[in-house]
């Protein structure tokens, strides 16, 4: 159980972290590339107002004019560092001029090629390889632009590299450190927890001495007084508190001395028929209907006295809360590697919310604490720490409320 703690611990702790992560991530690498893409688009409506030139700026202010005018957001050295080149085509698609003077990468052929497979596209802006391109069509001839990104894309691809082989080295890190950390995490909770079990382990067998004591006090005034209302209800309340006992001395074990069971292979059909067998006379004498599904020749490796304890637990249950003159379905086969235990038995009424608490100590959907069937709650504990020693999974559903099905599951 701790293990399985620590465990969900580190897990959250590093769901959380790569999901901030992944959000940072996101976020400043798709901040930079939409401004690569808002810069180079700037630039492309630029060149196409003024048909692929940049405007030349008068650094010689007018007299009347203390200040020379730019254009906006326009560096005095962008048309010096920027590598572009456009084609002009008719309005049939025919070359009519190319300008391939402001990059040395592309040379006539090539920007003739990038300009045909554009206008072929019927795309008015989007990439070409790492260039931007724009068509202009203001006016009778189409211009088409391309702008090299390459150096924008490069340092976009740098930060997401950077960004990437960070988080993972972080990751790998807080992960590290959570291995570590973790155990002093839980370690209060573990301790609390061994006191916990120690106290119900120790408290039972104390409780056990006074409970013989007084059932066989209560014998003895049954002898010499003859049994009447007083001594019987001694008799099972003291029953009923020595029950409880064992059962808190079983779940404290079970989850103790998970590795002092007696693995066996055994024949898991010949013992759920021989435990639940008993159970036909007690359903009988209750108007209620069992019926029983079990695949022959299923064998398990497990400890014998747990499964039965298993098949007990899960059909009185189901004997006891079941609706009155309702059926109640037992079945045992097996599905490719599993074998599968499934319990089901009509009730008044359940919902999903509660039955994710069935396994709960002590939880009873009858909040009220006076079920007429005298139980306590623990039943469904007991059997979920056995199906977890057998290293098997159980679960409780209801499909309309009306019904429950207890389904347990085992490798073969």
């Amino acid at each position: 159980m701790i293990r399985k703690l620590r465990m969900k611990l580190i897990i959250a702790s590093m769901v959380s972290l790569l999901a901030v992560l992944l959000v940072i991530m996101s976020a400043v690498n798709l901040v930079y590339y939409r401004q690569v893409i808002q810069d180079a688009d700037s630039t492309l409506a630029l060149l196409a107002e003024n048909n692929g030139f940049f405007p030349k700026n008068n650094h010689e202010p007018p007299p009347d004019e203390p200040f020379p005018k730019k254009e906006p957001h326009l560096s005095p050295e962008l048309p010096y560092e920027t590598r572009y080149f456009f084609v002009t085509l008719s309005q049939d698609g025919s070359v009519q001029s190319v300008n391939t003077g402001k990059i040395a990468a592309v040379d006539t052929s090539d920007a003739i090629d990038y300009a045909q497979s554009v206008w072929k596209q019927g795309k008015t802006q989007g990439f070409a390889d790492q260039y931007r391109f724009l068509v202009d069509t203001s006016s009778s001839e189409t211009l088409i632009l391309f702008l090299d990104c390459s150096r924008g894309l490069d340092n976009f691809k740098t930060l997401l590299f950077a960004c990437v082989s960070v988080s993972f080295v972080g990751s790998l890190l807080v992960f590290l450190l959570l291995i570590f950390l973790s155990g002093r995490i839980v370690r209060p909770f573990l301790e609390n927890y061994e006191k916990q079990k120690q106290f119900i382990t120790d408290a039972g067998h104390e409780l056990k001495t006074p409970l013989t004591i007084l059932n066989a006090d209560a014998e003895i005034l049954a002898m010499d007084y003859g049994e009447n209302e007083w001594i019987c209800d001694i008799q099972a309340q003291t029953k009923r508190l020595a029950d409880l006992t064992n059962d808190l001395i079983l779940l404290s074990r079970m989850e103790e001395e998970q590795t002092q069971l007696q693995m066996l292979e055994l024949p898991l059909s010949d013992i759920a028929e021989e435990t639940i067998a008993p159970f036909q006379a007690v359903a009988r004498t209750q108007d209620k209907t069992l019926e029983l599904h079990i695949q022959p020749m299923l064998s398990i490796r497990g400890d014998e006295k747990s499964l039965r304890k298993l098949f007990s637990i899960l059909l009185d249950n189901a004997v006891k809360y079941s609706s009155p003159q309702s059926t109640i379905s037992c079945t045992l086969e097996q599905q490719k590697n599993l074998i599968h235990l499934s319990v089901w038995n009509e009730v008044d009424h359940i919902t999903k919310a509660q039955t994710e608490h069935l396994f709960d100590r002590f939880y009873r959907t009858d909040q009220s604490r006076n079920s007429q069937t005298g139980g306590y709650g623990l039943g469904l504990s007991i059997a979920l720490a056995i199906v977890t020693a057998h290293k098997g999974k159980i679960t409780a559903s209801t499909a309309d409320e009306a019904s429950l099905r207890i389904t347990a599951t085992f490798p073969v």
